[in-house]
């Protein structure tokens, strides 16, 4: 999991594109294969046991058209982009310093056989914080925004902040939502290894990778996971 990318520095959420660069070398050159959760979401099992990987980028950030998708394409990767319907064409409002996110048309012309792209909601609020129905609300606008500017996104959804109802009813209910909105996956954060076919289909982990990274930590995290 993937947020800003930056020429000049690396830490917390904003990751170099030298670093990232030499992540996505790595992947390359140990033979990972990259999915698309489209692909995913029709296969029963995959070709090969290990060494798969869903690479994402949350928010559509500016940075990861100028220097994520070179690197995807220069590496054969996939990824899948999360978009947060409300700031399309604007900046994000959950950062101190604010950030260009892309716009309709600039998403619309990213090449569907590298860029997937997924909902990260509409407000970009948490969701372990809202009712039901304003969950629903947010979801609605959402799909409303995509349709009025022509965006295809697939029905997959990564929560923001990687947060979500944990206790009962409010988890089985928030689940079922999902599923009366024809979303098929949706992702937290966990920070913990996925086996497939996902036996938790809306609790799908992922590793969050930090800027401060060196290769070797990046390299123990995607085969380990957190170890504790």
């Amino acid at each position: 999991m993937y947020h800003k990318v930056a020429s000049d520095q690396s830490k917390g959420l904003t990751i170099s594109a030298e670093k990232l660069a030499a992540q996505f070398q790595f992947l390359a050159s140990n033979g990972y294969q990259s999915y698309h959760l489209s692909t995913l979401a029709i296969l029963k099992k995959l070709p090969q046991p290990k060494k798969n990987v869903v690479i994402t980028f949350d928010d559509g950030y500016v940075s990861q058209l100028e220097h994520a998708v070179p690197l995807l394409q220069k590496y054969n990767l996939k990824a899948t982009f999360f978009i947060p319907l409300q700031y399309v064409g604007a900046e994000d409002a959950w950062n101190e310093e604010r950030s260009p996110i892309m716009d309709a048309e600039t998403l619309r012309s990213l090449d569907p056989s590298v860029i997937e792209l997924a909902y990260h909601s509409y407000a970009h609020q948490r969701y372990d914080e809202m009712p039901l129905e304003a969950i629903d609300r947010d979801t609605e606008q959402a799909f409303a925004r995509a349709s009025e500017q022509a965006m295809p996104l697939g029905p997959y959804l990564a929560y923001p902040y990687g947060k979500f109802p944990r206790t009962q009813p409010q988890k089985s209910e928030f689940f079922n939502l999902l599923k009366q909105h024809q979303f098929e996956y949706g992702l937290r954060i966990g920070n913990r290894i996925n086996r497939f076919p996902f036996k938790k289909p809306f609790e799908i982990q992922r590793i969050d990778v930090k800027g401060e990274w060196g290769l070797n930590t990046f390299k123990r995290k995607i085969r380990f996971g957190r170890l504790l």
